[in-house]
């Protein structure tokens, strides 16, 4: 089991939070929110900054102008994986919130996730996102599994209309804001350093629903976020570890038994996110993808043992929850290709889905 520092504020009606920041080359947007955090209406947290080798000097800047800030400094950089594990390790509350740089948080941002997990009870939580040009779009009311390991945020891009005013669960929280506490990280891990970044909160979330460890959106707690944020926006490299990451998640977190149910759909997927590569001048990269999954199938195996050592729930009761089809705004994919790969998505998922 990974250690964490031992908890100093337990149990208490006032919880410390443990506020992690990973910073690489976030500039003047990581001081922005740093300042938004100090205007929160919960007041008892601590922030730790850990920087991934930035070249910006904006860690330095954000030390001397919020003394009481934790800086660690990584002599390289680990990814968003392990570089906000080097903090969560080193947090002191009872309650852990990773959150990217890029951020302007609400000031009852964080009372209204604490409250919400003090009703809820144990799990994962995650806020309302809007777009930080304009406060009327959504970017998430919480994220979701496509059956073949596509993750997606509900309503991005859709103007906000309040229709998603209730606290819920969700297949898993967005890695952009998580909250929970020490006790749920010490039962599932923190994040998978193989990942190194894409599919990694949604590789934790289900890594926690295998010991029926719900995720929550709740909307009263607002994060502001830049439409497609600062992590590698899309570029070769991120399309490249979103594939392979998805992959991994399928070998490790599926049953062996579901797998096998699911080849010829599996197949058929691959073939079609083959020619979506193609058409983006990315083959490379999903050949890149798919040989790196099978050089390193010696440490799928071992985290495939892993989960399956923890699981207490089925793949069915999994496979209950999660979408057929993907929601992606036409800003990433073209309308006429988005309707094409959900129409064929939706009727592979139905056909596998009955064969499960």
């Amino acid at each position: 089991m990974i250690e964490i520092n031992k908890d100093k504020h337990t149990e208490s009606h006032n919880p410390l939070v443990s506020i992690i920041i990973l910073n690489y080359n976030a500039g003047n947007l990581l001081v922005d929110c740093i300042n938004s955090i100090q205007k929160s209406t919960y007041t008892n947290f601590e922030i730790i900054l850990v920087d991934n080798v930035s070249k910006d000097n904006s860690h330095i800047i954000c030390k001397e102008k919020f003394p009481t800030i934790k800086l660690i400094e990584n002599s390289e950089n680990l990814g968003y994986c392990e570089g906000n594990n080097v903090g969560l390790r080193k947090a002191n509350g009872e309650f852990m919130m990773v959150l990217n740089p890029d951020t302007i948080v609400d000031s009852q941002w964080l009372e209204e996730l604490l409250n919400a997990y003090q009703t809820n009870g144990e799990g994962i939580y995650q806020p309302k996102f809007l777009a930080i040009t304009d406060h009327s779009m959504l970017l998430s009311t919480g994220n979701m599994i496509q059956i073949f390991g596509f993750g997606f945020s509900r309503s991005k891009g859709n103007m906000d209309k309040k229709q998603f005013e209730n606290i819920e669960k969700i297949d898993y929280v967005s890695g952009t804001c998580l909250f929970t506490s020490k006790k749920v990280l010490k039962k599932i891990g923190l994040f998978d350093p193989f990942l190194f970044a894409f599919h990694d909160d949604l590789e934790l979330c289900w890594r926690a629903a295998l010991i029926k460890i719900n995720s929550f959106y709740v909307p009263k707690s607002i994060v502001y976020h830049p439409i497609e944020g600062t992590s590698f926006k899309w570029s070769p490299l991120k399309f490249k570890l979103m594939e392979r990451n998805r992959k991994y998640c399928l070998l490790t977190l599926y049953d062996r038994k579901t797998l096998l149910k699911m080849i010829p759909g599996l197949f058929l997927v691959d073939i079609a996110v083959f020619f979506f590569y193609l058409k983006k001048g990315l083959v490379k990269m999903k050949i890149s993808a798919d040989v790196e999954i099978l050089q390193n199938f010696k440490i799928i195996n071992q985290k495939y043992s892993q989960n399956q050592k923890i699981k207490i729930i089925s793949d069915k009761e999994i496979i209950q929850h999660l979408k057929n089809k993907v929601d992606v705004p036409n800003w990433i994919v073209d309308t006429k290709t988005n309707h094409f790969f959900n129409s064929f998505l939706n009727r592979i998922s139905k056909i596998t889905r009955m064969i499960i």
